[in-house]
């Protein structure tokens, strides 16, 4: 969906502080506005043009548009819920367990006093490694359960591996554990390996944030030692598998022994790390980009142990900045949230505090902001749009003339057993066993970290949960997840301008809908659409409709690439493709149900007003290096070429007089039809 992964365990909030949204009346005194586009010249800014033009990015923010506008709404809203809870007797424990937490994280002076105190006792460890065995006993203690291969949007860990746990591709009956390719502390190989004038510079910038790391942390002789960290992490980046390649399930699909790693992956001491991980009794292991992970471990066993004891210490200071001193939390903005992503502004505390506390204690802080904002008539209401455009989905299945009976059939199968969570998970999971301590901001993150892989690692001895949800119900995004066949819905998407219990339906259908037809599509996409009915990596399609599918599939990553954001980069139609695709079936089946539900009454108005509601939900201002570092590294197009979607489907033609000679005019055997 829209958000980067950095952003899957942020807060976000609702339109309802006055804020403006993208499409409604701007909050400007000067009503005089630019001559507006043509619908069928550029579609986003016939839209948003107003808005854009008299709209600004905040100091803090590297983009600004509905999704983080509902966001500022609902951290404030969640805020106000915890600051509640002191005062409130009959507050349920995890609620406490929150408070407790946010507070201790806005202790400043407190956090200032105890200085590096709190690096201490891991600083040493690192210092007191004689060994490679050592080593590999280091790294196993930095693993955290943080990545989904299957919908990060981007495949970078700074832990030299990535660990994601969830139902084995081949046997959907049981977890297994996942291996990714880490290492770096930019968010891409690319950032290392490209030679272009923009990435030397932020090289350079790299670099130079290493060593200030290093040097506010202790260490002496800090340039010379960025120097070696800096040289490793081009070599991982050189060993690292592409973006492309890593978005490949079939190339992702290799299933290792613990035997394997040592055949494939020398250099590791493979059964001392597992051990150290809390893995030793896993036997199978699904390696995701095998080259990274042997390059890794081939690094391990040829780089000199004090290279990577500096490259351990300044990932730990670095991942752990914002709960040390001021300085370390200006040096760690200065570089990821000013050099890389173009913002000027720190975030204000509270805003910092949220987020670690809703990284930490999800489902808590989710649970408090449902119980206050989320009724049962919305969940309801979103059931019955989720029923309709399944039903949508179907019936255009129905409609192919292209596709065999047999592979009509598993499709159809899958929409039948698809799971929906909408607004919450329907069973509540414990955080009773993490100890928040008053006072301590550094310790409680590193309890709560070490608490959700003990909960991750807990499901490799669990059956599956298909009702397990991947996103706390504060977040204002969406997910589908293929092996799984599911997908989540939280509850904070669901408001306006997205979702309005008062709003027409062509404005819901247009807005929320067509999210949702995107998350159904997600189980047909380029990915999606190799598993089968119970989450399987099988191909279920005939040969002869593969071949369609294919090059359906490949007139979009055509139309994509042609699309330049800046003069020296354009849009990688094919590393967008899986979200490019589910953004064009889910309008198409959002639009079908949109139609189903208003009988003989649709009217050329409201098919107006449904192209309109999905325009405004992607409008967004982006600075130009964060747009820069999406269109690199991220999945999805940047916001303005979602909007383009449009020209794909006939009925928009119509609804705006759109006609050949206009700039986004396609004709109908240009237009990409794929569901």
């Amino acid at each position: 969906m829209p958000i980067s992964t950095s952003s899957l365990r942020r807060t976000l909030l609702n339109a309802a502080l006055g804020l403006a949204v993208c499409g409604a009346t701007p909050v400007f005194a000067d009503d005089a506005a630019p001559t507006p586009a043509r619908p069928g010249d550029d579609f986003f800014q016939y839209v948003n043009g107003d808005w854009l033009a008299h709209n600004e990015i905040p100091a803090d923010k590297s983009s600004w548009g509905p999704f983080s506008i509902v966001a500022e709404d609902t951290n404030q809203r969640i805020v106000k819920l915890i600051e509640a809870v002191d005062g409130d007797a009959d507050a349920r424990a995890d609620a406490r367990q929150v408070a407790a937490f946010y507070k201790a994280w806005m202790d400043e002076a407190g956090i200032e006093a105890r200085g590096t105190a709190p690096l201490r006792p891991a600083l040493a460890r690192i210092a007191a490694i004689r060994d490679k065995a050592a080593l590999a006993r280091a790294i196993a203690g930095t693993l955290r359960a943080d990545v989904d291969a299957l919908n990060a949007t981007t495949f970078e860990t700074e832990n030299l591996f990535g660990l994601w746990i969830t139902p084995d591709m081949n046997d959907p009956a049981h977890y297994r554990p996942y291996l990714l390719q880490g290492g770096l502390g930019m968010p891409d190989r690319a950032y290392y390996l490209d030679a272009s004038p923009h990435m030397a510079a932020l090289r350079e910038k790299y670099q130079a944030h290493v060593a200030a790391t290093l040097e506010l942390t202790g260490f002496d002789d800090a340039p010379a030692r960025a120097a070696r960290v800096m040289a490793l992490e081009m070599k991982l980046a050189a060993a690292h598998v592409s973006r492309e390649d890593s978005e490949d399930v079939l190339k992702a699909d290799n299933v290792w022994t613990l035997r394997d790693f040592k055949a494939k992956a020398p250099g590791m001491d493979w059964p001392v790390f597992f051990k150290a991980a809390g893995l030793g009794d896993q036997q199978r292991f699904i390696v995701w980009q095998p080259g990274g992970i042997a390059g890794a471990a081939a690094l391990v066993g040829s780089v000199d142990l004090a290279t990577w004891k500096d490259w351990l210490a300044f990932h730990l200071a670095n991942h752990f900045s914002d709960e040390l001193p001021k300085a370390f939390v200006d040096e760690h903005f200065a570089f990821y949230g000013t050099a890389l992503q173009g913002t000027p502004q720190l975030p204000v505390r509270w805003k910092r505090a949220l987020d670690a506390t809703s990284a930490a204690l999800e489902e808590p802080v989710g649970h408090l902001y449902v119980d206050r904002y989320f009724p049962p008539e919305n969940k309801q209401r979103v059931r019955e749009m989720v029923g309709h455009i399944v039903d949508a989905f179907r019936q255009r299945i129905d409609k192919l003339d292209w596709m065999a009976p047999a592979t009509r059939a598993e499709a159809k199968a899958k929409l039948q057993v698809l799971y929906v969570g909408v607004g919450y998970p329907d069973r509540w999971r414990s955080w009773a066993g993490l100890k928040v301590v008053p006072g301590d901001a550094f310790g409680n993150v590193l309890r709560g970290e070490r608490f959700h892989l003990a909960q991750q690692l807990a499901k490799l001895h669990q059956p599956v949960d298909r009702g397990e949800w991947s996103m706390p119900p504060q977040l204002v995004n969406a997910v589908n997840m293929p092996i799984q066949n599911a997908i989540n819905f939280p509850a904070a998407t669901l408001q306006p301008p997205f979702f309005d219990a008062q709003a027409p339906d062509a404005a819901n259908y247009g807005a929320i809908g067509a999210v949702i037809g995107h998350e159904i599509s997600h189980s047909f996409d380029d990915q999606g659409a190799q598993f089968d009915s119970k989450g399987r990596l099988r191909n279920w399609w005939t040969p002869e409709d593969s071949a369609h599918f294919k090059a359906a599939t490949a007139a979009l990553v055509a139309q994509y690439s042609a699309y330049r954001p800046f003069p020296d980069l354009a849009i990688n139609g094919q590393q967008t493709l899986s979200e490019n695709l589910a953004d064009l079936a889910g309008i198409g089946a959002s639009f079908d149900a949109y139609r189903a539900s208003q009988g003989n009454k649709a009217t050329p108005d409201s098919d107006r007003e449904f192209f309109l509601a999905f325009a405004r939900g992607w409008c967004r201002k982006t600075r130009d290096a964060k747009l820069r570092q999406q269109i690199i590294g991220d999945g999805h197009s940047p916001s303005k070429y979602r909007a383009f979607t449009v020209r794909n489907i006939d009925a928009w033609y119509d609804a705006f007089d759109v006609q050949p000679g206009q700039a986004m005019y396609l004709s109908p055997q240009e237009r990409v039809r794929v569901w």
